[in-house]
């Protein structure tokens, strides 16, 4: 299995990025996946996920600004964020987590994580 993330940078606040991440090594329709993040100094925290029948999933913090969607034919995974925040500054991961989990298990459960793209927000 491997992940690949991509598309991080530095945005002002208010602005917007789009991350993807490459998935090879599996087969990516028959899974979950998703995107987590790590804020400085704090826990890996799953905050959108996409299933195989491509319902999803937001954590609170980003419900509304953030929309993941997935390309079966192409084995990609997208996270669009719009307005951005200072508190958005993380490294951001893909995983694949289980379809039978609403929500996400916490992420030490799962062990297909991509290397992480740094995203930082300020003005």
């Amino acid at each position: 299995v491997q992940l690949v993330e991509s598309g991080g940078g530095s945005v002002r606040p208010g602005g917007s990025l789009r991350l993807s991440c490459a998935a090879s090594g599996f087969i990516f329709s028959q899974h979950a996946i998703g995107w987590a993040r790590q804020e400085p100094g704090k826990g890996l925290e799953w905050i959108a996920g996409i299933y195989t029948d491509h319902t999803t999933y937001y954590a609170d913090s980003v419900k509304g600004r953030f929309t993941i969607s997935r390309d079966n034919a192409k084995n990609m995974l997208y996270l669009q964020m719009t307005s951005l925040e200072p508190e958005d500054t993380a490294v951001y991961y893909c995983a694949t987590y289980s379809d039978y989990d609403y929500p996400p298990r916490p992420t030490g459960e799962y062990d297909n994580w991509g290397q992480g793209t740094q995203v930082t927000v300020s003005s």
